[in-house]
């Protein structure tokens, strides 16, 4: 995201972190402008890159059994850029990070159930570059704020 966003650019990005399908007649109501000064902000946003994309969010229709957990990988660094394209074809991967210590990748997983994780864990472990994991599985969310 640009270092440089003014107030409107701020507020207009908070708009569209709670709806991001908000017509431009709507946010230009809740940001107190003209319909074309949030339609000119946020073209500039797209173009400058602190817009990258629109998504949809979903309600959760994940069972009570569904099982998350949390994976730590360490990798050869050489082969980085490839066991990060490997684990992004898996579905059951909502998110990757990078981490410093011991690990060099932080992978959340989901999946309906403990054998189709251990599945998984299976397959992150045989792609090449992958040395080590260490897997943990979540029980329950005691905060979740949005980011």
């Amino acid at each position: 995201m640009p270092t440089a966003l003014n107030p409107l650019d701020r507020q207009l990005i908070e708009l569209l972190k709670v709806n991001a399908r908000l017509p431009v007649v709507k946010l230009a109501k809740a940001l107190g402008c003209a319909r074309s000064t949030a339609q000119l902000r946020l073209k500039a946003l797209e173009d400058g890159g602190a817009i990258t994309g629109y998504t949809v969010g979903v309600a959760s229709t994940r069972s009570a059994s569904g099982i998350r957990a949390m994976v730590l990988i360490s990798i050869e660094s050489k082969n980085e850029p490839e066991v990060v394209r490997m684990l992004a074809k898996r579905h059951e991967i909502t998110k990757l990070y990078s981490v410093s210590g011991r690990y060099d990748l932080c992978a959340l997983l989901s999946t309906e159930s403990t054998h189709e994780l251990d599945a998984v864990l299976d397959k992150i472990r045989v792609i090449k570059g992958v040395v080590d994991t260490f897997s943990t599985i979540l029980l329950s969310t005691k905060l979740d704020r949005p980011e």
